[in-house]
C-alpha cells in the first residue's frame, strides 16, 4: 500500500543526501521514480554538500504535481515514487495533491524537508504535510550552534545582522556573511530567541552581550529591520540555495 512520508531536519542534517540515497537505490532495483525540487543551490537537480547530485524536475507555484505524475504514468506506463526535496517550499495545495497522488494512483511519496523559517515558525507547507503524512520522520543527525548546543533554528542575516522580517523564499549563502549579501546559520533557542528580539528592537537585558562567545564566531545579531522591498532580487549566492 502506498504511503506519504514526510522527513524532516535543520539545514546541513543530511536531507538531500537522504533525497539522492532513496533515489538511487530505487533506480539501481529498476524502480521508476520522479524526483522533484524547488531552490535548491544547482538549478535543475537535486544537489548534496557531499558532491553528489542527480537531475530533477523543478516545481514552482504552478506545478500540479498530481497531474506530473499522471502524464509520467501515461508516458512511461508506471511509476513506482515521487521523492521530493525542499519540500517545505511547496504550496498547501501541491501537498494535498501529493497525498492524492498517493491514495488515487498508488504511487509512494518520499518528502523531505525544514519544519521551521527563519522566522520560526512552521512553512506553511511544512504544516501541511505534517497533517497529511502517513509517516512522519525526524532526521537525527544534529547540527551544533556557535556555543555547540544542539541547533534547532534556522537563523538569516543581511550583511551579518540576524533578520525576522521579508521575503520567505531568498537565495543565500551558508558558508557566512558577506556584505550585501544573504546568509543563513544554525542557531540554538537561545541564540536565535536574543538575535530575534534585537531585531525587532526587544532585546532584554537579561539577553545582552554574550560574554561567552568566542572570538572566532562574532556577534551577529545586532539590531537591524528589513522589510521584503528591501530585500533585492534575485540575490545572487555562489554556493547554495536556501535552507537546504
Amino acid at each position: 500500500m502506498a504511503e506519504l512520508r514526510f522527513t524532516f531536519g535543520t539545514m546541513g542534517s543530511g536531507k538531500s543526501t537522504q533525497v539522492l540515497q532513496i533515489h538511487y537505490n530505487l533506480r539501481a532495483r529498476g524502480l521508476t521514480t520522479i524526483l522533484t525540487t524547488q531552490l535548491d543551490r544547482s538549478e535543475g537537480q537535486v544537489s548534496s554538500r557531499l558532491g553528489v547530485s542527480a537531475d530533477a524536475e523543478i516545481v514552482d507555484s504552478t506545478t500540479n504535481l498530481f497531474d506530473l505524475v499522471r502524464q509520467r504514468i501515461r508516458a512511461d506506463g508506471h511509476v513506482d515514487a515521487v521523492i521530493c526535496d525542499e519540500a517545505q517550499f511547496y504550496d498547501p495545495v501541491q501537498c494535498e495533491q501529493l497525498a492524492t497522488v498517493v491514495d488515487d494512483l498508488g504511487v509512494d511519496v518520499y518528502a523531505f524537508g525544514l519544519l521551521t523559517s527563519f522566522q520560526g515558525e512552521l512553512f506553511p507547507g511544512t504544516t501541511r504535510l505534517l497533517e497529511l503524512a502517513d509517516i512522519r520522520i525526524e532526521i537525527q543527525v544534529e547540527a551544533r550552534c556557535w556555543c555547540g548546543e544542539r541547533a534547532t533554528h534556522n537563523a538569516r542575516f543581511i550583511d551579518g545582522h540576524q533578520v525576522v522580517s521579508g521575503q520567505l523564499k531568498v537565495m543565500g549563502d551558508t558558508t557566512g556573511p558577506a556584505a550585501g549579501e544573504v546568509s543563513y546559520d544554525l542557531l540554538c533557542r537561545r541564540h536565535w530567541t536574543q538575535g530575534a528580539r534585537a531585531a525587532t528592537g526587544d532585546q532584554l537585558e537579561l539577553l545582552g552581550n554574550d560574554i561567552a562567545r568566542p572570538p572566532g564566531h562574532p556577534d551577529r545579531s545586532g539590531p537591524v529591520e528589513v522589510h521584503p522591498q528591501d530585500v533585492p532580487t534575485p540575490l545572487h549566492a555562489t554556493q547554495t540555495g536556501e535552507y537546504s
